[in-house]
């Protein structure tokens, strides 16, 4: 496993934040997934949420694949910024779809690590706390398949995008010449 941080920089303390972040077990989702109350796909695109809101917060980013030998990627300071702003942006399509609720639920159970007890405490002082946490746990499974479904629609706009974009033969680039 590769470990990257931007070039320009050495590592800060935010990146070993994110680092531990990133490497800690989410207890929240895991819980949800083998109570069945997500799917495989909500909990992966749990993950790649994760993985951009560190990456683009933090500018720390790890690579879960090694890449094969000799196809490493060095980027220069203002590459590694422009992947990061792609990052920022996905994150911030997400927040736009559904919401500054579901991005506050997301964080939360994501990079802060809340537990579904301490989540519930905070958004809901009012109620018992086994009520607050009831019904957090069913708000987060319904973000994070609302997630998985909105990663889904995204691929397939992308996809829509590459087939609708005209490609350029060697011909076109001689006439465009």
């Amino acid at each position: 496993m590769k470990t990257h941080t931007n070039p320009a920089q050495a590592p800060t303390p935010n990146a070993l934040m994110a680092q531990a972040t990133l490497n800690r077990p989410r207890r929240t989702v895991q819980g949800l997934l083998q109570a069945g109350d997500i799917t495989q796909a909500a909990a992966d695109a749990a993950e790649r949420w994760c993985r951009n809101y560190v990456f683009g917060y933090y500018d720390y980013l790890e690579h879960t694949s090694p890449a094969p030998q000799g196809q490493t990627v060095r980027h220069d300071a203002v590459s590694w910024q422009m992947v990061r702003a792609q990052a920022m942006a996905r994150i911030t399509a997400v927040r736009d779809a559904l919401g500054l609720c579901a991005h506050q639920r997301l964080r939360m159970m994501l990079v802060d690590d809340l537990s579904f007890r301490a989540m519930g405490e905070a958004l809901f002082p009012t109620i018992s706390s086994s009520s607050a946490q009831r019904k957090i746990a069913a708000q987060c499974a319904l973000v994070l398949e609302q997630l998985a479904a909105l990663e889904e629609t995204f691929r397939r706009a992308a996809q829509e995008k590459r087939k609708r974009t005209p490609k350029t033969t060697p011909a076109h680039s001689k006439v465009l010449k």
